[in-house]
This record gives structure tokens, sequence and C-alpha cells, in this order.
């Protein structure tokens, strides 16, 4: 069997794993020891250990030892682990406007830059324009085509989405919760390509009926897909995007941009033009304000919350800018 080549599914091998998605956040919260990545999300050592060395293996994370002549290592972000900021970004302002209910956003962001409280929006590279689906076409790329499926990601058990909630509230992880499973990125990856039938997506995606079925419902449940009648006899079914569907754009083509950059080795798969101003674009997350890129360096937060009653090790007021 053949899959599309696909950026958002190369970064979605990474971000749907629960405890991976996890400990790359704790990081952004400045968490570079393994007993502080334990203490803040009480994961088993075990569990731990082989996160943290796979996402090292991945490029996310270096390891730095630290103490005169120790073995002990700290676990710090790279460029490419740094550079998943924006859709860490991306996720989250989904969340805050859709997922946090009457408890309202967990954090209020700031982007040092401007000085002005921020609200993050994925945008075009040539005009800063805000990029939203109905506004955006697609081709494909140099590495657009099919590549084998491999057979470890298809085998590869999915988290248990309840697992995003771990630890310190979070918007992105509301966000991971609803669609962060392989399978339910990929079928929102389909249908903002186009595919809105049952016969159609299973033939895309290669996935197995009753998990195709069990994600749609998922789906329709959580307000991303409508199911809509339109054919009587006998009956069938489309599934398209509701309003909070159509939202996701930014997210996914914020992690497309980043598979692209760091995983897609040159060749992107598809290339997006901005119908407003007519150029190609590379999805870039900027802030609302200033329309100045946001990065994980250059943003401050306000908690909503009290920390004590998340972390265990008592580090909050020690750690590094750019919350999530």
């Amino acid at each position: 069997m053949r899959e599309r080549n696909c950026s958002v599914a190369r970064t979605v091998g990474i971000l749907s794993d629960a405890w991976a998605f996890l400990v790359i956040r704790e990081a952004f919260f400045g968490a570079r020891r393994f007993e502080t990545f334990r203490a803040a999300l009480g994961l088993p050592r075990g569990t731990l250990s082989a996160r943290l060395k796979s996402l090292t293996q991945q490029g996310i994370f270096r390891q730095v030892h630290y103490g005169e002549g120790s073995s002990r290592v700290e676990y710090r972000l790279t460029e490419a682990g740094l550079d998943l900021y924006p859709s860490f970004m991306a996720l989250m302002q989904f969340g805050d406007r859709w997922l946090t209910g009457k408890s309202g956003p967990p954090l209020v962001l700031v982007h040092a830059d401007c000085g002005k409280v921020c609200k993050p929006i994925v945008a075009c590279s040539a005009c800063l324009g805000h990029v939203r689906a109905q506004e955006s076409s697609y081709r494909d790329g140099p590495g657009a085509g099919q590549a084998p499926v491999q057979a470890m990601k298809r085998s590869r058990r999915a988290s248990d989405p309840s697992q995003f909630m771990r630890g310190r509230p979070s918007s992105v992880s509301l966000s991971l919760q609803a669609i962060g499973d392989k399978w339910t990125f990929l079928m929102i990856r389909e249908a903002f390509l186009g595919v809105r039938r049952f016969d159609k997506f299973l033939s895309e995606l290669n996935i197995a009926p009753n998990i195709l079925a069990d994600r749609l419902s998922r789906l329709i449940d959580r307000g991303i897909l409508e199911k809509r009648k339109y054919q009587d006899l006998p009956e069938r079914y489309e599934y398209r995007l509701t309003e909070i569907g159509k939202d996701l754009y930014g997210s996914l083509v914020a992690m497309m941009g980043w598979g692209d950059r760091w995983l897609s080795h040159g060749t992107p798969p598809i290339q997006l033009t901005h119908a407003t101003c007519g150029k190609d674009f590379t999805p870039t997350v900027i802030c609302d304000q200033c329309r100045m890129p946001v990065t994980a360096t250059n943003m401050r937060y306000r908690l909503e919350y009290d920390p004590r009653d998340y972390e265990a090790d008592g580090n909050q007021g020690r750690v590094a800018p750019g919350r999530i």
C-alpha cells in the first residue's frame, strides 16, 4: 500500500503521541532535566526515558552534560524543536476560541517585541494577511506523490486522548485531545483537500472502515464535521467541515510549514497560494498587533491559574519565556 506524501502527516507523527507532545510542552515551560519532566507530568520513568530518547533521535532535543565530570544530562530544544513553537501557538488559539468553555483561556500572551497582549494568527508570508481555507489554494509541490506505507506507523497504537490533559491547563492540550490522533488529523487534512464521501476517505487514507466510521462519528460529535445527505435511495452522506472545522486550517498549515522545513528534505509536497494577494506563501505565525513573527523567545505570558496546583517541583518562577 501507498500513502500521500504530506508534511502534516510527518509532523503529526511527532505531536499525535500524547507523551511526546507533553514532554515538548514542558520544555517550552523551561523543563530540561529528567526529574523536572517527571515531576511535572507524573510519567513512569520508562515511558519518559523512551520519549526523551526518541525526541533526541528525531532532532527535537539535544543532550547537554551538566556538572563537572558528571554523566548527567539536560534535554534542550534544538533549533527544530524551538521552531515547533509557532505550531503550538496556532493550536493554542484554536483551543482558546472553541474549547476552553466558561473557564476561559489558561494563559494571556504578551508579545515582547511590541509589548501588547497578543493572539497569534497564521498569516501569508507574502502579504502578512490572515490565511483561511476559503482564501487559499494549493497545487502539487516538488515532493508530491505517494510513498509506501510505513508498517510501524500503521501498527502503532494511538495514545489515549485523555492523556493530553496531564499536568497544567493547556489550550494546546485541549486541541490535541479533540483531534490529536493520527487518523483524525489525516481525515481533517483530506477534508481540506476536498474529500467529502466515505469511500473517498477510505481510498485516500487506506484506513480500515471501522476506524474511519469511528473517527467520523467523533468529529461530528465535536462539531468539526457535519453529516449531509446527498442521496435517498440508497441513503448516502457527505461529511463537510463546519465553521469550527474550517478554523483548524491555520493549525494544519502551520504544522505543514514545520514539516516542510524540517522533514521534507527541501521538497515540500504541497505549494500554497494566497488568493487575497495572489502569491505563493509559507505559513507564518505572527502577532496580531504588530504583525511580526512569534517565536519561543519573544513571547511572555500571564497565568490565569495558580501554578502551585499543577507543579510538583515548584520551578514555575524560574522557567524560560514562551509558555504554552
